[in-house]
């Protein structure tokens, strides 16, 4: 009994954390602008940053959000890890330090920035005690 719970509680994990983030900015936008979708981008500190981690574990991962998020945005994860495990390849470190002199120059962690299919700012955010319902009504006013 305790395997068969222990494989239930793995998959459904899986399922949470079965969103789509994209690393290329150049794949985000194509893919934006074939659907017709904006871009959340996300500077983070995945391994060091307690609001990126909150943010994460609040919103991004929550059914809700994921849900809604298919449907309507092409996400795209810049993470600055520090820990030297989790380090990035070097062509992912230097696409996202382009994204970061493009749209994150005074390196605000975490920096969620909404943009429209072509890559124009619509708007900017960072952590925010909230559901993920009014996290995504925030997001949406942009």
């Amino acid at each position: 009994m305790k395997k068969l719970l222990s494989i239930f509680l793995l998959m459904n994990c899986f399922l949470v954390f079965s969103q789509d983030w994209e690393t290329s900015y150049k794949n985000s936008i194509i893919k934006a602008q074939n659907q017709n979708k904006k871009i959340i981008l996300v500077f983070q500190g995945s391994d060091w940053c307690g609001p990126c981690i909150k943010l994460s574990k609040e919103i991004w991962s929550t059914e809700e959000f994921i849900a809604y998020s298919k449907i309507n945005y092409i996400l795209i994860q810049a993470d600055f890890p520090r820990k030297k495990m989790n380090a990035l390849t070097k062509e992912q470190q230097k696409i996202n330090n382009f994204l970061a002199e493009k749209y994150n120059p005074n390196g605000y962690f975490p920096l969620v920035v909404v943009l429209n299919k072509n890559g124009e700012v619509l708007g900017e955010t960072s952590y925010k005690k909230t559901t993920p319902k009014q996290y995504i009504n925030l997001l949406e006013s942009f």
